[in-house]
């Protein structure tokens, strides 16, 4: 199992339309990639590691898919139309890493 991390870094004055990216973009997204992604997560950056430090990161998804190979299938044929729709909630690149999943879920 794969985990695609999508992170917007943090930059004062930047947009990032966080009910749009909520109820809007990624539905959208996993409706698109259908059964190569099996869950997503979304977080909201409040503050960096001091205290009253601005995030690292304004906000940040994670895709939890089978493989690599299944998420860049389901997402190729949509490319255009996910890359168009950025536009829509920020004007922030973001930043991808692809990770293995190593623990999903801790019980301790």
């Amino acid at each position: 199992m794969i985990k695609v991390s999508v992170m917007y870094p943090y930059a004062a004055g930047a947009r990032f339309d966080h009910a749009y990216y909520r109820e809007r973009h990624m539905p959208m997204m996993k409706k698109l990639l259908g059964a190569a992604c099996l869950y997503y997560t979304i977080d909201k950056g409040i503050a960096g590691s001091a205290p009253g430090a601005d995030p690292v990161y304004v906000a940040k998804c994670d895709f939890i898919c089978p493989s690599i190979e299944a998420f860049l299938a389901a997402r190729a044929p949509h490319a255009q139309e996910i890359q168009a729709d950025i536009a829509n909630y920020t004007d922030i690149q973001p930043v991808l890493q692809v990770s293995e999943v190593v623990v999903e879920r801790s019980e301790a």
